[in-house]
């Protein structure tokens, strides 16, 4: 088997083991990971669901979990970690709840004892573990400046403050932790809007060149994180806010050219977006646009209909052409030109038999008709030889007695 693993045997001792990680070694202590090339075991990539590569799959009792994160070794360490501990990690102590609190920028604690919304806590953390940390503790361990109404609760800890799980205003639990996981502000990048299309929220990115510090990229850079902190009652039900270096990524996914610096609003789950239709100003402006999308009064642009899917194909298409020739100008040429040159060639040769067929057939029903036309032209000739000279009209017989008398 062309893999490479450390400790229990792949698929017999092994309890927790990574598939595609070959860095993690030495990284995880108990860990056993191994490296599989799923094209020349199939049987496994099979029997595991693989269905692009790479992929990296991380294997605890009869579960397994997919990386979805950035492809990095300190991201994919992390998620080995969280993965493969327990699903709920007790917090016995305040000193072990401020550790945890400086250690993790965005994690989910259960505060009580045995309930329903355990049950709930116990099956979204088992879904969810590959994303975020899941902790219980009780009311002592909880820090003072932590106010609870009701008992048991959850309540998430990120941007240096909490929120508590409302089942009334925010729904289902495991939806809660899904959209809450996120912090207020981030630093987008391809792999983060991805994630946050499961959260159906809309996405509020400042796009500027972090290069330049000229008074109004860092505007609209700090607007975005002043709407994000100041309005967060308002907004964090329905959007996401961040920022973006640079507009290449952004110009691929909206399949349009935007001017840096600017604000664009993305609905991932559709693939709409909302450009400015006003010179941000302040956060007042930006919050007036916020409320300009949510009432329907800014058109929306892009979606996912046949047309844009059609657009989408032809754009990339394009890109990928593009990419190719700036890129390597000698392959591009010999990627492409060589099948326009044989395409062309077959093209002129199909072209070319058809004329010399036409004109052979032409030739042969010509002869055809030569040979055959002598014989009836005999017959009109002999028809028509009568008629110019004098008349070949066979001898009448005389009567008898005329003959006898000549005799006489």
């Amino acid at each position: 088997m062309a893999a490479r693993s450390r400790g229990a045997a792949l698929g017999l001792c092994a309890t927790v083991f990574l598939l595609d990680v070959a860095f993690c070694k030495g990284f995880v202590e108990d860990l056993d990971e191994s490296i599989v090339y799923s094209f020349s075991y199939q049987g496994i990539a099979s029997e595991f669901g693989v269905r692009g590569y790479p992929t990296i799959k991380l294997l605890k009792g009869d579960l397994a979990y997919n990386y979805r994160g950035p492809r990095t070794k300190d991201d994919i360490i992390e998620f080995a970690h969280r993965v493969s501990g327990a699903l709920i990690r007790p917090l016995p102590s305040q000193q072990m709840f401020e550790h945890v609190q400086k250690r993790h920028r965005v994690f989910f604690v259960y505060i009580g004892g045995e309930s329903p919304l355990k049950e709930k806590y116990i099956d979204a953390a088992s879904e969810l573990i590959v994303y975020t940390y899941f902790f219980s503790a009780s009311e002592e361990v909880v820090p003072e400046y932590v106010t609870l109404k009701e008992m048991p609760a959850v309540l998430v800890f990120k941007d240096e403050t909490y929120f508590v799980y409302d089942e009334y205003e925010d729904g289902d639990l495991s939806s809660w932790i899904n959209r809450e996981r996120f912090q207020n502000y981030l630093t987008m990048d391809g792999f983060l809007l991805y994630e946050l299309g499961d959260t159906g929220k809309l996405v509020a990115i400042a796009v500027v060149d972090e290069k330049n510090t000229s008074i109004e990229h860092t505007r609209l850079k700090s607007v975005i994180q002043e709407v994000a902190r100041d309005y967060r009652d308002q907004f964090h039900r329905d959007f996401q806010f961040g920022h973006m270096d640079g507009n290449e990524y952004i110009n691929t996914l909206l399949m349009d050219e935007l001017k840096v610096p600017t604000v664009v609003v993305l609905n991932t789950s559709n693939q709409q977006y909302f450009l400015l239709d006003r010179q941000i100003k302040n956060a007042e402006d930006m919050v007036q646009f916020i409320n300009n999308i949510l009432d329907g009064t800014v058109n929306a642009q892009g979606g996912d209909s046949i047309v844009q899917r059609l657009k989408r194909i032809v754009f990339d298409a394009k890109s990928t052409i593009v990419s190719i020739f700036k890129s390597s100008p000698l392959m591009g040429c010999f990627l492409f030109g060589l099948p326009l040159g044989v395409i062309s060639i077959m093209c002129y040769g199909i072209y070319t038999a058809d004329t010399d067929g036409g004109y052979i057939e032409e030739r042969y029903e010509v002869s055809k008709s030569e040979t055959e036309s002598p014989e009836p032209v005999e017959e009109s000739k002999e028809q028509q030889e009568p008629r110019s000279g004098d008349p070949l009209v066979p001898a009448v017989q005389e009567p008898k007695d005329v003959l006898e008398k000549k005799k006489d």
